[in-house]
């Protein structure tokens, strides 16, 4: 253990011993993800406590708890990753049908958000199991907090989680024209070191759209930079380091044509369908009452976006 974690375990079960954990339970509990001082109070007491921790990965599983002081036995980890996950359900369900009280963590952050998770609670759940969340680090939320991701004019505008977009390079240029590009709200993707220089240059068919890249999260070389679309590529040129470590993508909100909750951008994008862009921006803005110039800048983004992921699709058929 290390000595600077000794009193957090008692801490821990000051702060927490008192309240009630049913057996029967699986607590799905958030663990870091990267600073090992971001565990909570309650997550060191449930994880002490818990019969069983179901995990990923056993063996980051037992390097983290030895880390905290938390001693388990090789026979209390149980593996349940995105592999195995519909099965384990059913060891994790048997087990607290027994009484167990048992402990779900990914690798880091919250269970069930983007890594493995959500089919175990579901599976806990129909067998009329209870599922106890134990809040905590989340990358998501992380990037989220410190990317002052909203759009001009507006304090909030939502976000929409997408997670990691297809690998093909013509599947990802083809999601980025016909989702992403057309969301107003920010938008939220992950990726992985050896890909974030592929996403980059697709992204850079957004044009000018801020782009917030948020790389090791919590460590000690965290970096967080925003950056207009198309210069992407050329930031991460800059320096060898910065492509290394996972990404959280922030796409920033794109400013509002008119107040209209996105009803003008959702016209445009189907009057875009079967007409000429000028012909659809013109129509879109006399349907809706939105500045043209704002609609024509974002139909040619989005054209942009669609023309990337035409050229892939072209490249890859010869």
């Amino acid at each position: 253990m290390s000595a600077s974690f000794a009193s957090a375990l008692d801490a821990a079960r000051e702060a927490a011993a008192s309240q009630h954990y049913p057996e029967g339970a699986l607590y799905v509990v958030a663990t870091p993800i990267g600073n090992l001082a971001d565990i909570t109070l309650r997550a060191l007491h449930v994880l002490q406590r818990a019969d069983t921790v179901a995990c990923e990965d056993t063996r980051h599983t037992q390097s983290m708890l030895r880390a905290y002081g938390i001693d388990k036995s090789p026979a209390q980890l149980l593996a349940v990753h995105q592999h195995n996950e519909a099965e384990a359900a059913q060891h994790v369900v048997h087990r607290l049908q027994q009484g167990q009280r048992m402990a779900y963590v990914s690798d880091a952050g919250t269970p069930g958000v983007s890594d493995p998770g959500a089919r175990l609670v579901a599976a806990v759940r129909a067998a009329g199991l209870r599922a106890v969340p134990l809040p905590g680090a989340s990358s998501i939320t992380t990037a989220l907090s410190a990317a002052g991701a909203v759009a001009p004019g507006h304090d909030h505008s939502g976000f929409v989680f997408v997670g990691f977009l297809p690998t093909k390079s013509a599947e990802r240029a083809t999601a980025i024209a016909q989702q992403l590009a057309p969301e107003a709200r920010c938008v939220v993707l992950l990726e992985a070191p050896h890909r974030i220089g592929e996403l980059a240059q697709a992204l850079a068919a957004l044009g000018d759209r801020p782009v917030t890249l948020a790389r090791e999260l919590t460590k000690q070389f965290e970096e967080i930079t925003t950056q207009p679309a198309h210069q992407l590529t050329a930031w991460l040129d800059g320096a060898p380091q910065r492509s290394r470590g996972e990404f959280v993508v922030l796409l920033h909100p794109v400013a509002a044509a008119g107040d209209d909750g996105g009803e003008s951008q959702r016209v445009l994008h189907l009057l875009l369908r079967e007409l000429p862009l000028k012909t659809a921006v013109r129509l879109a803005a006399e349907i809706t009452g939105a500045p043209r110039n704002v609609l024509y800048d974002t139909a040619l983004g989005w054209k942009r976006a669609q023309d990337a992921g035409d050229a892939e699709d072209a490249e890859n058929a010869e």
